[in-house]
């Protein structure tokens, strides 16, 4: 039976990330992943020669001395061949018919609003002023969560809906600003207030894609993991974790020998934990009920589309299309419905190259509209779960292809997921594009720490504090420190 200092149990980014930390640190590191690929919600497939991305679309703050910048040449990341999207306009937001360009930079986000809505000039300069804020303080505040600072006049423990509605007056305004979204689970009554500014604030400060696909970020850490030393195996189920008088320190894994270790760090759904770890004495019956009555967020329905070549020229830039007149109702769509929004993200095409080879098509999709096929096989899908997906791609494409003329005729071939799909391929529970739904009016019980009731067993991942690439790279640190008995902060990297 082989030993390791730390074993961490999934390889999405989280996992990732905690294993390059310790094995950087000199630590004999383990990393078991249940799927053939790495990565999580950041996995890429390819099909017929092109790439296509699961849940990693774009990110932000990764200009020079911005925070993720600041995590990535930490992790090793810069040097993939990122690409900025268009300072003048990395999302365009259509609402009630008309577009509105975002720019990067809070000066120019800042006068491009008051241009669009010069009414509200004055809460625009407070609302852009407060996520400047927001945007230059994000280490401070997650180094703050890190510790267990949930006071009540946190902005975690405050509502986003709550805070925009009282801030801004003008409907259309808070809409336009809210419209970019999707990529946060958008629920007026739970949303932390921090969630939904720290993500809006760290693309505002700039934008970028990634040429080749999210895929890239995983076989990075994968390689640095090997190169200091450490391992990672996949096709790897850890399906129970082991007592051993009085310490969990053993895995067993299905079709592979069981290996032990006094670190464990579980990248997976704290649901997924329970099961694994349930029958230890650590994990009392008031903890269970506690995690599996934990929701979900929504997931998503996407429509990946390789285009036919020379069609459809590239856009640097996401247009998010609205067809309700309440953009914070949308998660709760269901399959029966028109959808109400539409994502619609570029695959970066080339070098040198002006048309686009596959456009993606996103939009919230519940867990019940599929819930009923989750006992099928993949390939071997009902026809009624196949109707389903090509009538939702068809919704979308006839939404896109008002902003997008040519893109119906441009169309080679589509290729489509659910949250179903996510949760075969990546392992997230229910398919959730966003985890464990975190309720501002619960903080204590939906807001995670790294510390599960095992003393040697830590949680990681967009399960936690923030989803997202920011927030899970920052809780990677959080998770490290907890294990490692040191204060939260890049400090964890070591020398």
């Amino acid at each position: 039976m082989n030993h390791y200092d730390a074993a961490i149990i999934g390889a999405g980014l989280g996992g990732l990330q905690c294993a390059y930390i310790l094995a950087k640190r000199g630590m004999k590191v383990v990393v078991v992943e249940k799927n053939h690929l790495l990565g999580g919600c950041i996995q890429t497939f390819t099909r017929r020669g092109k790439h296509f991305d699961t849940g990693f679309h774009y990110v932000g703050g990764l200009d020079d001395g911005q925070p993720l910048n600041i995590l990535f040449q930490q992790f090793g990341l810069m040097d993939l061949p990122w690409v900025r999207l268009d300072a003048n306009g990395f999302d365009e937001v259509i609402y009630g018919g008309k577009s509105y360009m975002i720019p990067t930079g809070f000066s120019n986000f800042r006068e491009r609003m008051k241009g669009f809505f010069p009414g509200s000039a004055t809460e625009i300069d407070s609302y852009s002023d407060f996520l400047e804020g927001v945007a230059t303080d994000i280490f401070g505040s997650f180094l703050r969560a890190g510790d267990g600072n949930m006071s009540e006049g946190s902005l975690f423990s405050r509502g986003a809906y709550d805070f925009l509605t009282s801030s801004i007056h003008d409907t259309t305004l808070q809409n336009v600003l809210s419209g970019t979204s999707p990529k946060l689970t958008l629920q007026k009554e739970t949303l932390p207030l921090y969630t939904f500014a720290q993500i809006n604030a760290s693309f505002i400060l700039s934008a970028y894609r990634l040429r080749g696909g999210g895929m890239q970020v995983a076989d990075s850490l994968a390689a640095s993991i090997r190169r200091f030393g450490g391992e990672v195996i996949t096709d790897a189920e850890v399906t129970r974790l082991v007592e051993n008088n009085g310490v969990v320190d053993t895995l067993q894994i299905a079709n592979h020998e069981p290996i032990t270790a006094n670190i464990i760090i579980a990248d997976i759904h704290p649901t997924q934990f329970v099961r694994i770890a349930g029958d230890t004495s650590f994990v009392r019956n008031i903890y269970k009920r506690r995690i599996t009555a934990l929701q979900n967020g929504f997931g998503m329905f996407t429509a990946n589309i390789a285009l036919k070549p020379g069609m459809i020229k590239y856009l640097n830039r996401n247009i998010y299309i609205h067809k309700s007149s309440d953009v914070w109702t949308e998660g709760s769509q269901t399959a029966a419905e028109q959808p109400r929004c539409c994502l619609v993200s570029f695959g970066v095409p080339g070098v040198g190259e002006e048309y686009a080879s596959n456009i993606d098509l996103l939009t919230p999709m519940q867990w019940s509209d599929v819930a009923e096929f989750a006992g099928s096989r993949v390939m071997r899908r009902p026809d009624a779960y196949n109707e389903l997906k090509a009538r939702k791609a068809a919704q979308l494409i006839d939404i896109a292809s008002n902003y997008i003329p040519g893109l119906k005729d441009a169309v080679e071939n589509i290729y489509t997921s659910t949250p179903l799909t996510y949760a075969d391929y990546t392992g997230t529970e229910q398919g959730s594009a966003y985890g464990i739904n975190k309720d501002f009016n619960r903080l204590a019980y939906t807001l995670l720490t790294p510390l599960s009731p095992i003393p040697n067993v830590y949680f990681t991942g967009q399960n936690l504090s923030l989803h997202g690439i920011l927030g899970v790279s920052m809780t990677s640190l959080f998770t490290c420190a907890a294990a490692l008995k040191e204060k939260p902060g890049l400090g964890v990297f070591g020398a």
